[in-house]
């Protein structure tokens, strides 16, 4: 399917183009899916056992708790075991995580890093190490499939969600595949609410939001909504407006979206001392360097 294709020709019905996050902004599944489907597998596909609370220290450092939060599995993996690599618990244990050069290659070259471009590119190359990020990638989906289930949006989304369809274009912008995005969305019934769900498969979050707009919506028209310093970086690119859900105060931002950030969005208000208020309520929230260091 060529989920670009239909992203870059989605029919424009309004004047103002809204963007979703979804892990973490959303549903409340970044927790879920960090502690007990990406952290497990990095442990054990890249033999951190020995160490193991430390390597969960760091991932859940990497994923949830600094400003790569919300950053693609395969960048946080490499930056995961780049920070393992640099704290000296690891070595103490006989262990010497580093980064995969040839990941890090291929994280460079290609633009859709997703499980398809990553299977295309160990067949090619026959690379050990790809091989080895592509199984721990593949038991991460499969532990997302066997346990993430029935975890409802946070309160106030679903209200959000429809006011803001009443005026605007939606989309979910996403980094996760869009197998699962479309198991949640669709399981919680909130598919309805937007026009199209964008994955991983359908290139980074700058690039949905570009497809999406493809010059049909004014900059100051355009709305990006997620909890991750990616999803801004993703507004930023296309000079869009961003609105944070805060983590740890997720019920509270949307609470503020509702009742003052929708309608200054709509209103053309929200630029300016409003959104660098929520930017820096944002930034507080997301440190940069881990305590260990």
């Amino acid at each position: 399917m060529d989920f670009v294709a239909q992203l870059k020709n989605l029919p424009r019905k309004h004047d103002f183009l809204v963007g979703y996050d979804s892990d973490g902004c959303i549903f409340d599944t970044m927790e879920i899916k960090h502690k007990e489907c990406f952290c497990p597998a990095f442990i054990k596909h890249f033999q951190l056992q020995a160490a193991s609370k430390y390597a969960r220290e760091v991932w859940l450092f990497v994923n949830l708790y600094s400003k790569t939060r919300g950053l693609n599995r395969y960048p946080a993996l490499q930056r995961a075991l780049q920070l393992a690599g640099e704290w000296p618990v690891f070595a103490a244990r006989g262990l010497q995580p580093a980064p995969f050069a040839t990941l890090q290659a291929w994280i460079e070259s290609e633009s859709k890093l997703g499980i398809p471009a990553l299977q295309a590119k160990v067949a090619s190359s026959q690379d050990a190490d790809l091989a080895r990020a592509l199984a721990w990638s593949q038991e991460v989906d499969a532990r997302v499939k066997d346990m993430v289930y029935g975890v409802a949006p946070f309160p106030g989304v679903r209200e959000c969600l429809a006011e803001v369809r009443r005026q605007a274009d939606c989309i979910v912008v996403s980094q996760t595949p869009v197998e699962a995005l479309w198991r949640e969305w669709q399981e919680h019934n909130l598919d309805s609410l937007v026009d199209f769900i964008a994955g991983q498969e359908a290139g980074t979050k700058a690039e949905h939001l570009s497809l999406a707009n493809s010059g049909r919506y004014a900059p100051q028209n355009i709305l990006m909504i997620g909890d991750a310093l990616g999803d801004y970086k993703a507004a930023r690119a296309n000079a869009a407006l961003f609105f944070p859900i805060v983590p740890g105060a997720e019920e509270q931002s949307w609470q503020e979206f509702f009742a003052h950030g929708c309608s200054r969005f709509f209103s053309g208000t929200f630029a300016g001392a409003y959104q660098q208020e929520r930017l820096e309520e944002f930034e507080r929230a997301l440190p940069e360097k881990p305590n260990w260091q």
